[in-house]
């Protein structure tokens, strides 16, 4: 990413030639080539599907139906849904079956994940990215998701969506982001985190780790993924992004050790700016801590993304929390760390 566009930050002046602002014009031109999916209708049929972990719990399945109904919507259900199996290669075919059969149905609106998990990475190579060109349509998910929105980012060009999957919580505040993003054809304008019950001591406290603000398109998702990308032909391109990062159940020492990758590959410093999500029990296990570096999640992201020259928010609601933001990935963004806002100023569907 080519750094951020406006800086409030005087250190702006020492970047290298290298890392010149993107102005909002070359921004939009970044955008111009990308395809945006029909937005959502009451009645429309969404796929549901499990590119990832299996789910075969049938009190966890009937909470599909029920969700679909509450945002009025229709259900088809991919044929491998809901089955549990146990043959690899059986497995990614189906997976990849259901997927196509999706984007290919003139009836499908829009193509859900199930859950996320692990095994989406299995999909990359074997996907028909031509064939969801040719069929735009809204594809929602997040956790191990993440390689699939970045592989058909980078291959397809589709606008895809990081957001709750049919079987996340929904709280209000997630419901109420959710239809923006995907019923609403206008710009989400500007997203941080719900209300307070307790100021004094907030459930996702917000700070700025480096103050300022920061243009670009906005990519990102969740840093094992990320990381396990990287020298594929799929990895994130974050020069000229807002790059948000997002993990659950991971200890200090192995997000250290993640942020370190991706610092290393130049994915940080290539970033207009940076959001740190909310980080679900990623503390030191009660009896088995790590102990291999003394610091905390904090000092771990003061350590890393601390030291960038780019504006870092910390603590946004984007991943694996209860109350969850649904954000288009590739569209135009403003990051503001003081105010500890994220602005979508384009729509994510048409």
């Amino acid at each position: 990413m080519k750094r951020r566009n406006f800086l409030s930050s005087a250190a702006a002046s020492a970047l290298v030639a290298s890392a010149v602002p993107l102005s909002p014009v070359q921004i939009s031109a970044q955008t111009s080539d990308l395809i945006f999916p029909e937005r959502l209708r009451a009645g429309d049929m969404v796929g549901v599907i499990t590119p990832a972990t299996a789910v075969a719990d049938p009190d966890r399945l009937a909470l599909i139906e029920r969700t679909a109904r509450h945002f009025g919507l229709r259900l088809k259900m991919g044929r491998s849904a809901g089955r549990r199996m146990n043959d690899y290669q059986a497995s990614v075919n189906e997976r990849l079956d259901d997927l196509h059969a999706m984007f290919r149905d003139r009836e499908v609106k829009a193509v859900f994940a199930l859950r996320g998990g692990y095994g989406s990475g299995h999909l990359l190579d074997r996907i028909d990215y031509d064939l969801i060109r040719r069929n735009p349509k809204i594809f929602l998910g997040y956790s191990d998701i993440t390689a699939m929105h970045m592989a058909i980012h980078r291959r397809s060009r589709l606008v895809t969506f990081h957001g709750p999957m049919m079987l996340a919580r929904f709280t209000d505040y997630t419901q109420q982001n959710f239809r923006r993003a995907l019923f609403d054809p206008a710009p989400l304008g500007r997203l941080t985190n719900p209300p307070e019950t307790n100021e004094l001591r907030p459930s996702y406290p917000l700070r700025a780790v480096v103050r300022g603000q920061a243009r670009g398109r906005l990519t990102g998702g969740n840093l094992t993924l990320i990381c396990q990308t990287l020298g594929t032909p799929y990895e994130i391109d974050t020069r000229g992004h807002i790059l948000f990062l997002e993990d659950t159940g991971e200890e200090p020492y192995a997000i250290d050790r993640m942020l370190t990758q991706m610092r290393l590959a130049g994915k940080l410093s290539a970033a207009a700016g940076i959001i740190w999500g909310a980080c679900q029990d990623c503390a030191p296990r009660d009896y088995q801590p790590a102990n291999v570096i003394p610091y905390s999640l904090g000092e771990v992201v003061n350590n890393i993304l601390g030291r960038l020259r780019v504006p870092v928010l910390a603590g946004l609601t984007v991943g694996h929390t209860s109350d969850q933001l649904t954000l288009p990935l590739g569209v135009e963004a403003v990051l503001d760390a003081d105010a500890g806002t994220l602005e979508i100023t384009q729509a994510g569907v048409r």
